[in-house]
């Protein structure tokens, strides 16, 4: 029997939306790329801390276009990794050693909760999968770069977070992982005598036993451990790091306040 126009057009308007979808799922991918990319430029400095910059140069960058790279931007000022201006486009956050101090506090306190949920409620493939990962870090972590681990550090963190099962958590410590890796990439790459990274490759290491092994208590007093390890690095970044290195727009107030020559 045909149908109606009515009936055509009420088809169409349900239709719509599906043929629609794998679009929208395709452009949050990107977004979602666009946000790991810079995150990693951001991490590893190649996105200089306090440098401005617009958005086109992102997406030169990243090689994506326009919508995911803004949408990657949002999240990015929403999680305090970035300062969008007005007037001045684009700034990759400085790095604040008083505040990420303070930060500090609330990620050791978030760590525990999210870790003593990772022990109680990992599943048999989530622990079989931090075994892996400790696997790759006791045969490999001795010679990995600082990008190298970056990537395994990232899993792990992800792989926990999974695991704790509470998602309530991961938008306030998923950006508080980065600062830190942050912290550590400079820490590891701009104080010589520090490039070793066998003390954080170890303290990860006692973190992944006990939760993979169901020991709660022994997981919160290694991811305690680990979280004084990173304390420790911020005396040596106040005593041995340049402060243009943490914030790259101090380079232009020294050229402002440099001698003139006389003539």
């Amino acid at each position: 029997m045909a149908s109606s126009p009515g009936s055509r057009s009420a088809l169409t308007a349900v239709a719509a939306p599906l043929s629609d979808a794998p679009r929208r799922r395709s452009q949050v991918n990107l977004s979602d790329q666009a946000y790991e990319q810079i995150e990693s430029l951001l991490v590893s400095c190649e996105l200089k801390p306090g440098r401005f910059l617009a958005t086109h140069e992102l997406q030169t960058l990243v090689g994506l276009g326009r919508t995911p790279v803004h949408q990657a931007v949002s999240r990015l000022a929403a999680d305090t990794l970035v300062i969008v201006s007005p007037r001045h486009g684009i700034q990759i956050a400085p790095v604040d050693l008083t505040r990420e101090r303070v930060l500090l506090q609330l990620r050791r306190d978030m760590e525990r909760f999210v870790i003593r949920l990772a022990t109680e409620r990992s599943g048999a493939s989530q622990r079989n999968q931090m075994l892996h990962l400790r696997r790759q870090l006791m045969e490999h972590g001795a010679d990995m770069t600082i990008a190298q681990f970056n990537q395994v550090d990232r899993r792990i963190d992800q792989l926990f977070l999974a695991a704790a099962n509470e998602p309530f958590v991961e938008s306030t410590l998923r950006p508080l992982h980065t600062i830190f890796r942050r912290i550590g990439w400079i820490y590891h790459m701009q104080t010589p005598q520090h490039t070793n990274l066998q003390s954080t490759v170890d303290g990860h290491i006692a973190v992944i036993d006990a939760v993979a092994n169901g020991h709660v208590d022994a997981a919160i007093a290694a991811s305690d451990g680990l979280m004084d390890f990173v304390e420790s690095m911020f005396s040596v970044l106040e005593r041995e790091v340049a402060p243009a290195l943490l914030d790259c727009s101090l380079d232009a107030m020294d050229d402002t306040f440099a001698p003139i020559a006389s003539a």
